[in-house]
């Protein structure tokens, strides 16, 4: 499969943004990391061993550790600089580095928008989670920037006469669900929050994606550096288009989550058709008047 994310220029990134680190930046990870806690407490169990894959920042692990929903708290990391000298594993990216029916709860943040194999990935989420084991998931869906994209798009068109791919194509929520069901997880649910965020000017928000890292890795993005023309043209566009009565500007970010459960016979299954007690013909004649 040809791979669309060059990983090791995500990770450089993803590097390079925790080096310089930008108060503020990190706006997105702590409003899914607050989801994450809405989410779990609505679960009303709790898990033995839990592992957080490639979430970047101790935000998950701390989450689930006030949760006190799980006893063992494991993170993975694709490089140890992500673990700043707390305990975890460091593993390839896209890898799930565990054996078999191990684990008991699995949750990524923010990193699945950057995977080149998803179903794989869920497919190894899987494998590793015992029975009636559970996977929370949240990633940049499709919308995420999509402001930023028509602006680029439309700026190059016109300069160029043409235009390279500059923003990550995103997975939509209905394929998210299909990913699930493909993977083997039972009582699959995928939904997508939107938040909106607003800048003075397209040079703020592309300045929040650099301290985020979260600048495009794409292994056909363009190798010739976009030129001021370019991004102030792209800049004017974004102004016209997507800006608010008070001039600033809105960009996108739709975060899709997904769950699904490792099966187990002790979880309810939908009946089978036509093994109803009651049909719904003699429900609507009870009914009507």
């Amino acid at each position: 499969m040809q791979p669309l994310i060059d990983t090791e220029l995500w990770l450089a990134h993803k590097r390079r943004a925790l080096a310089r680190p930008v108060e503020g930046a990190d706006f997105l990870m702590r409003r899914v990391a607050e989801d994450l806690a809405d989410r779990l407490g609505a679960v009303e169990r709790s898990f033995q061993k839990a592992a957080m894959l490639f979430c970047q920042t101790p935000a998950a692990s701390e989450v689930v550790a006030e949760s006190s929903k799980a006893i063992e708290i494991l993170r993975v990391e694709a490089d140890k600089a992500f673990l700043a000298g707390a305990a975890g594993i460091v593993a390839p990216p896209e890898t799930v580095p565990f054996e078999a029916e191990s684990l008991d709860l699995v949750v990524s943040l923010l990193s699945l928008q950057a995977a080149n194999d998803i179903p794989g990935m869920l497919a190894q989420i899987r494998r590793a989670l015992r029975p009636d084991g559970l996977f929370l998931g949240a990633f940049a869906g499709a919308g995420t920037l999509a402001e930023l994209r028509e602006s680029l798009l439309a700026a190059e068109t016109e300069l160029y006469g043409g235009a390279s791919p500059r923003v990550l194509p995103f997975t939509d929520v209905r394929d998210a669900g299909a990913l699930l069901q493909r993977a083997g997880l039972a009582l699959p649910v995928a939904d997508v929050e939107t938040v909106t965020v607003r800048y003075d000017t397209l040079f703020d928000l592309a300045a929040d994606l650099r301290a985020m890292g979260e600048t495009s890795p794409l292994v056909d993005r363009s190798r010739r550096p976009g030129s001021r023309r370019l991004f102030a043209r792209a800049a004017e566009i974004y102004a016209e288009r997507f800006s608010d009565a008070d001039g600033r500007i809105r960009a996108s970010f739709s975060i899709v989550w997904m769950s699904g459960w490792a099966p187990d016979a002790s979880q309810q299954k939908p009946l089978k058709p036509g093994s109803a007690k009651v049909s719904l013909k003699s429900v609507l004649e009870k009914r009507s008047y």
